[in-house]
C-alpha cells in the first residue's frame, strides 16, 4: 500500500507559528496534469523522505505568468507576478524549489525586477544536493541499474540557465549506462512546447520538433528518457506513442527516477 503522507500549506504552518525552510512551488502542470501529478507526489515523497521543513501554497499559487509573457501578453504577466509576489513576501518565502523550468526562470529572473527576491532551485539541484549530503542513497537492487539511459536538457534548465550537470549528477549515482543525445547541453534541441507552443497547434512544417527530439532518442538506443520539465514529458511522451515506441521507451523525470532507485 501506497504510504500516505499530509503536505502542508504556508498557511497551514502559519496558523501554528512556524514557517517552512523551502517552498515547494508545484506550477499548474504539476497541479492539474495527470502525467505531471506523478512527478509532483515524487517530489514531495523525496521532500518527506531527508524531513524537509516545506510548505506549498495551496490554492493561493497561481501560474507564474511564462506562458502569459512568452505569447505576448506582458500586461496580463505583470498582474499574475504582482499577485504572486505579494503572496510570496507577506509569508516572508526566502527559499523556492520548482519541478518546472519555466516557472524556475520567470521566478528567479523575471520576479526580482518587480519585487521578488527569493532564492529558487529547481527540483534536480535539489535532488543532487539531496544526494550529495547522502540523505539519499540509490537501493542496492533498484530498477535502473545497467539500464541505457539518456538525458533531455530542458530550454529554460539547460540553455536559458545553464543547468547541465545537476540532472546528469543524479543519473550517474544510479550504476546505468549514461548515453548522451547528439544534440545535448548548449546544443540541446527543444521539444517544442516552449514559448506558450505548448498551448497551440504546431505551426505549418515539414515535421512537428517532438518528433525530430524523439529521433534522436531512437538513434541513442536508450531504454529510458530522463526528463526535468512537465512540458518535456508531455511532448516526449506524445513523441514515443507516435512512433509506437512505448514497449522499447520509458519517459521518466529526474524525481521519479530518484524517487524509485530509493525504493521510496
Amino acid at each position: 500500500m501506497e504510504n500516505t503522507f499530509h503536505v502542508p500549506t504556508v498557511a497551514e504552518l502559519m496558523a501554528k507559528g512556524q514557517t517552512p525552510d523551502l517552498l515547494f512551488w508545484v506550477g499548474c502542470a504539476g497541479s492539474f496534469d495527470e502525467r505531471a501529478q506523478r512527478i509532483t507526489k515524487d517530489i514531495c515523497k523525496i521532500l518527506n523522505h531527508v524531513g524537509l521543513n516545506y510548505a506549498i501554497l495551496g490554492t493561493e499559487e497561481s501560474c507564474t505568468g511564462d506562458p502569459a509573457k512568452r505569447a505576448g501578453n506582458e500586461f496580463l504577466f505583470q498582474m499574475q507576478a504582482m499577485m504572486n509576489i505579494e503572496i510570496l513576501n507577506g509569508y516572508e518565502i526566502k527559499k523556492i524549489v520548482t519541478a518546472c523550468p519555466h516557472c524556475f526562470n520567470t521566478l528567479k529572473n523575471e520576479y526580482p525586477e518587480l519585487g521578488g527576491t527569493f532564492e529558487v532551485i529547481h527540483h534536480t539541484q535539489l535532488i543532487q544536493d539531496l544526494i550529495d549530503q547522502g540523505k539519499l542513497r540509490p537501493d542496492d537492487g533498484h530498477v535502473f541499474k545497467g539500464k541505457k539511459i539518456t538525458y533531455h536538457d530542458p530550454c529554460y534548465l539547460g540553455r536559458a540557465n545553464e543547468v547541465y550537470e545537476a540532472p546528469r549528477k543524479v543519473l550517474e549515482s544510479l550504476d546505468a549506462q549514461l548515453s548522451e543525445l547528439k544534440r545535448c547541453r548548449s546544443n540541446g534541441l527543444c521539444c517544442g512546447a516552449g514559448g506558450a507552443q505548448m498551448f497551440k497547434e504546431p505551426e505549418p512544417g515539414n515535421k512537428d520538433v517532438n518528433i525530430e527530439r524523439i529521433e534522436d532518442v531512437i538513434e541513442s538506443k536508450s531504454e529510458i528518457v530522463a526528463a526535468a520539465c512537465p512540458f518535456c514529458m508531455t511532448m516526449l511522451s506524445d513523441g514515443v506513442k507516435i512512433k509506437e515506441k512505448e514497449q522499447e521507451i520509458q519517459v521518466l523525470d529526474i524525481a521519479e527516477i530518484t524517487a524509485r532507485a530509493n525504493k521510496l
